[in-house]
């Protein structure tokens, strides 16, 4: 392992995104980096799908063998405020990025330019205002799948930043073994979560898979409410059936032993800040280098296609 800046200064953002609304979305993201920015934050995280938000409880008008009109309707509104990568937006948070000097990672329901596709994506831009990667979920999760479709490309892609290689996993990728594991090859220091799970299981796994590679997890999930939601849906019914707080938050950052570096913090927006050691992560792998002096090639191999 090449030798990393001892400090890492992180923000991660618990926010609502403004439902359905990419221009207000990424106006919001701008202004939170810039405030981010105020605390000399290095690394600013975003949660999965904050622009345009995640349709929480909305069928768009699926069932098994048949949809309906209006939920085609809502559909398409959350089309039309899908982005294009790269795009208009991703200029603007690349700028802001640039001036707060900061690498930033958000999430974002990214629109195919050629398709009529839509992915659940992440982003990293560098503190030059590059956009670096481009990460699509390899499998949106249950019903996610009538929204997003399966990562066609662009699987596992890390950055290389001074405090060792980041890449990220969208929130229930992190379940499958195998992705885990084809970041673990790559020797990954930060291992980014943006995600929109706030039950108590979900804190058992991120701990788990903190010590499992010897990484920083830093979980980012996003807070929002149901009256948060669109006026103007055509299935407002869904809506109204959902609990008042429709996702907690619990964002957090767990060390490479398992333990809280920063506690969950729920039912708020808030951000996050931390000051992460770096020195740990090759300490954390002195008895266990889970892709290192602790495998066994020979016995065990993934081959990732990418």
């Amino acid at each position: 392992m090449k030798d990393l800046n001892s400090k890492c200064k992180v923000a991660v953002v618990q926010a609502a995104p403004v439902m359905f609304d990419k221009d207000l979305c990424t106006k919001k993201a701008v202004s939170l980096i810039q405030e981010a920015s105020k605390k000399n934050s290095e690394l600013i995280v975003f949660p999965e799908l904050f622009i345009p938000g995640y349709p929480y409880g909305m069928t768009f008008g699926f069932t098994v063998g048949s949809r309906n009109a209006d939920g085609r309707k809502d559909w398409k509104m959350y089309y039309d405020n899908s982005i294009l990568v790269p795009g208009i937006e991703t200029e603007c948070i690349g700028k802001a990025a640039k001036e707060a000097k900061a690498y930033v990672s958000i999430g974002v329901s990214e629109r195919d330019p050629v398709t009529a596709t839509l992915y659940n994506t992440n982003l990293f831009f560098s503190p030059d205002g590059e956009l670096i990667t481009v990460h699509r979920k390899l499998k949106p999760t249950g019903a996610e799948r009538v929204v997003w479709g399966d990562a066609d490309k662009d699987y596992f892609p890390v950055a290389d930043t001074p405090w060792g290689v980041m890449g990220s996993l969208i929130c229930w990728e992190s379940y499958m073994p195998l992705a885990r594991v084809a970041l673990y090859q790559k020797g990954i220091t930060l291992y980014i979560s943006p995600n929109t799970n706030d039950n108590e299981e979900w804190q058992a796994t991120i701990r788990h898979i903190a010590i499992e590679g010897h990484c920083y997890f830093i979980n980012c999930d996003m807070y929002f409410t149901k009256d948060m939601y669109p006026d103007n849906l055509h299935c407002p019914e869904e809506i109204a059936k959902l609990p008042d707080i429709v996702c907690r938050g619990g964002s957090c950052i767990v060390d490479p032993y398992g333990h809280y570096e920063t506690e969950p913090v729920w039912d708020k927006e808030a951000i996050i800040y931390a000051e992460l050691d770096m020195e740990k992560i090759p300490m954390s792998r002195m008895e266990f280098d889970v892709c290192g002096h602790y495998s066994r090639p020979d016995v065990l191999e993934l081959k990732v296609k990418e």
